[in-house]
C-alpha cells in the first residue's frame, strides 16, 4: 500500500474519532431535552470514552482503514454495517454492565444506545461513500476532454462496463448512454447513465449524439446483431469494441480489461445454448481426466472448460512440449488449486501410454490428438495413418485395458464420405472407438463437428497474415463453403455430448448453415478497416486434392435423430463393424505405413471404407 493511501487512512481514522464523539452526543441530544444535557454530562463523557476504546479498534479489526474508499461498493456497505453493528453491540454491552453495577451516576437513558448505533451507521457509512463521490467528481473534472462511449446492452455486463469506465481515468472514456431492446429498461438509469433507445436505432443515435466509441456489452449477442452494429460503426468511422462471447467468459469475469476489437468469431457467433450442468458435472467433477492433444486448439479449450468443473486430476498429454507448457501456465494461472499433470508423449507409443494410464488411472479420456491439415496429409499419408489411426487404436485399447469409464473421440465432418486421407483416417479412428464400445459394452463415443474458427492453420489466421502483408488473399474456389463454429462453442457442446454417451454413439453438433469462404474473407478485410478488391485483392487458385466444395454432415442412407439437447444429434443407424476384419485392416495399414507403401495404403483404405474414394495425389 502506498504512503499516500496510509495518509488518507490516517485522515479517515481522525475523522472517525470525531464522528464517534458526534454520534454519542447526538444520541443523547435526540433522546433528552436540551435542559437535561448538563445533568447527564458525566454519562456522556464516559460513553464517549467507552465508544472510542471499543469502536475504533473494532473498525480497524474489520479493515475499515485498509481500503480505498473511492472504489466503495455494496460489499463495502455490507462490511461497514457489520463493523458498526459489532462495535455498537460491544459498546452497549459494556455500558449496560456499568449501569447494572450502578457505576454511572447519574444514570443514563438506555435508548440512547440504539440511537448511537443508527447515527454511527449513517456517519461512518456516509463518510466513506462521500470519499468515493468526491473521487469520481475529481476524475470527471480532471478529464474534461474524455471520449464518449455508447454501451450496447443494459444488462449485468453493460452495467459493469459503465461502472468501470466511470471509475477508471486511464481509459479516457465516459459512458453517455445505453442502447437495449428491453422495453422495460427504456428511459431508466444505471449508475446515472440513461437507456436512450434500442439497438436498431444505433445509426440514428450516432447521427444525433457525439459518440467516439461503441461498446457491445452483450455476451450472448448472436453474430447477426454484432454484424449489424459493426457495419453501422464502420460506415460512420466509429471505433467498436466488444465483450467476449458467453463461452469465452465461462469461468472468467466481465470487465473493461476484456474489451477487444470485434473479431470474425463475433460476426459468426450464434445464440448461446443451455446445457445440463448436472449431467456434465456427473462425468467431470471429482474425476481423473486425461486429454490427448492437450496443447492443440481444441484440446487446450477442452482442458480450459473441464477445469471449471473441478476434476480431481487433469492430465495434459501432448507431443509438443511448447504447447503443453503454454496450456499448463494458463491453467495454473486461472485454476491455481487444480491438480494438473503435464505429460509429453506420443499416442503412437503404446508402451508409454500404458505406463501413463497405469500411473494416473484416468476415469475419463478426451482423445483430441490428431493430424488435421488436409493438404499436408495428402502428401504425408504414412503420418496420417500412424497418428490418426494407430494412435487412436493405442489410446482406445489402453483405455479399455485400464478400465477407463468413458472415452470421447473428437472427430470431423470430413470423416463423412471421405475423399481426403485426413477424413479417411478419422473415419477409421471412429470405427475403432465404436467397435470397442459395442464389443466391450463401454461408454466410448464419437463427436463430429466441422471447422472451428481460429484453430491453428485454419483459414482465419492465414487470411489475417495475407491482409497484414497487403494481400492478396488466396482462395481455392469462389463457391467453397464450410461449416464454422467458434472453438469455445464447439467444446461447450462436446462436453454436453460426452455426458450423454452410453456407448457406441456418433454425435454430431449442429453447425448451423455453411458459410462461403469468400464471404469470410471479405468480412475479415472489412474488419481490418479496408475494402475488398480495392485495398486487398482476392485471388482464386483452384481446388486442391482432397477438398470438397461443400462439406457433408449426413452420410447417404444414415439417419440422425435429435437428442435431449437441441444442438446435438445422434446417428440412428449404428455402424456395425466386423471386429476381426477391422483388426486385420489396421494391422495391414500399420505394416504398410512402416514400409512407406503409400499407394497400397490408399488402396487398402478405399477397399475397406464403405464409401472409399480417396484419390492418389
Amino acid at each position: 500500500m502506498s504512503s499516500r493511501t496510509h495518509i488518507r487512512n490516517r485522515f479517515v481514522l481522525i475523522g472517525d474519532i470525531a464522528l464517534v464523539i458526534v454520534s454519542v452526543l447526538g444520541s443523547f441530544a435526540l433522546r433528552l431535552d436540551v435542559s437535561q444535557l448538563p445533568f447527564y454530562f458525566p454519562a456522556v463523557l464516559l460513553m464517549c470514552a467507552v465508544a472510542l476504546l471499543i469502536k475504533i479498534p473494532t473498525y480497524y479489526f474489520f479493515g475499515l482503514y485498509r481500503r480505498l474508499w473511492m472504489y466503495a461498493s455494496t460489499n463495502e456497505l455490507r462490511l461497514i454495517t457489520i463493523a458498526v453493528t459489532t462495535a455498537s453491540v460491544l459498546t452497549s454491552g459494556l455500558m449496560l454492565l456499568l449501569i447494572a453495577f450502578d457505576l454511572i451516576k447519574p444514570g443514563m437513558p438506555r435508548s440512547a444506545l440504539g440511537i448511537d448505533w443508527l447515527i454511527s451507521l449513517i456517519l461512518i457509512g456516509g463518510s466513506r461513500f462521500a470519499l468515493r463521490i468526491l473521487a469520481e467528481q475529481n476524475t470527471n473534472l480532471t478529464n474534461g476532454k474524455m471520449r464518449q462511449a455508447l454501451i450496447l446492452g443494459a444488462g449485468d455486463a453493460g452495467a459493469l462496463v459503465a461502472r468501470e469506465l466511470q471509475k477508471s481515468s486511464q481509459l479516457n472514456l465516459i459512458p453517455i448512454g445505453f442502447l437495449d431492446d428491453d422495453p422495460a429498461k427504456q428511459n431508466h438509469q444505471i449508475y446515472g447513465v440513461s437507456v436512450i433507445g434500442k439497438i436498431e436505432q444505433l445509426e440514428k443515435i450516432l447521427e444525433t449524439k457525439q459518440v467516439d466509441e461503441v461498446i457491445i456489452a452483450i455476451p450472448s449477442a448472436p453474430g447477426q446483431i454484432i454484424r449489424l452494429v459493426n457495419e453501422v460503426c464502420r460506415k460512420k468511422g466509429i471505433t467498436s469494441r466488444i465483450i467476449p462471447g458467453i463461452y469465452e467468459l465461462i469461468g472468467g469475469k466481465v470487465s473493461v480489461n476484456r474489451l477487444r476489437e470485434v473479431d470474425i468469431t463475433d460476426l459468426l457467433r450464434r445464440e448461446p445454448v443451455k446445457i445440463d450442468n448436472q449431467l456434465i458435472g456427473s462425468i467431470l467433477t471429482d474425476k481423473r481426466i486425461l486429454v490427448t492433444g492437450a496443447g492443440g486448439s481444441i484440446g487446450s479449450e477442452i482442458c480450459r472448460q473441464i477445469a471449471r468443473w473441478n476434476p480431481s486430476q487433469l492430465i495434459l498429454l501432448g507431443h509438443g512440449e511448447n504447447s503443453i507448457f503454454e496450456s499448463l501456465l494458463e491453467l495454473k494461472e486461472n485454476f491455481s488449486t487444480l491438480d494438473i499433470h503435464p505429460i509429453i508423449a506420443d499416442v503412437r507409443d503404446k508402451n508409454r501410454l500404458d505406463e501413463i494410464f497405469k500411473t494416473y488411472q484416468p476415469q475419463v479420456v478426451f482423445h483430441a490428438a490428431a493430424h488435421k491439415h488436409v493438404p499436408l496429409m495428402e502428401i504425408n499419408v504414412e503420418e496420417a495413418v500412424t497418428n490418426n489411426v494407430s494412435g487412436t487404436r493405442n489410446v482406445v485399447e489402453t483405455a479399455s485395458k485400464h478400465k477407463v469409464e468413458r472415452v470421447v473421440f473428437i472427430s470431423t465432418d470430413k470423416a463423412v464420405n471421405p475423399i481426403s486421407i485426413m477424413g479417411a483416417t478419422k473415419r477409421l479412428a471412429e470405427m475403432i472407438v465404436l467397435d470397442t464400445a459395442h464389443k466391450n459394452h463401454v461408454a466410448y463415443s464419437v463427436v463430429r463437428f466441422g471447422n472451428v474458427l481460429g484453430s491453428r492453420g485454419s483459414v482465419v489466421p492465414i487470411f489475417k497474415n495475407q491482409i497484414a502483408r497487403g494481400g492478396p488473399i488466396t482462395l481455392t474456389h469462389p463457391d467453397m463453403q464450410r461449416y464454422f463454429m467458434t472453438i469455445p462453442e464447439a467444446v461447450h457442446l462436446v462436453l454436453q455430448a460426452a455426458s450423454m454417451g452410453k456407448g457406441g454413439e456418433v454425435f454430431m453438433l449442429n453447425m448451423g448453415e455453411q458459410i462461403r469462404i469468400l464471404d469470410l474473407a471479405e468480412d475479415l478485410i472489412r474488419l481490418s478497416g479496408l475494402e475488398p478488391y480495392r485495398d486487398i485483392e482476392i485471388k482464386f487458385t483452384g481446388v486442391r486434392s482432397g477438398e470438397k466444395l461443400k462439406e457433408e454432415l449426413f452420410e447417404d442412407g444414415m439417419n440422425f435423430e435429435k437428442t435431449a439437447h437441441a444442438e446435438i444429434f445422434r446417428m440412428m443407424d449404428e455402424e456395425k463393424v466386423d471386429s476381426d476384419s477391422l483388426a486385420d485392416v489396421l494391422n495391414r495399414l500399420e505394416d504398410l505405413a512402416l514400409h512407406s507403401q503409400r499407394g497400397q495404403l490408399i488402396q487398402t483404405i478405399n477397399n475397406f471404407l464403405p464409401s472409399g474414394s480417396v484419390k492418389q495425389s
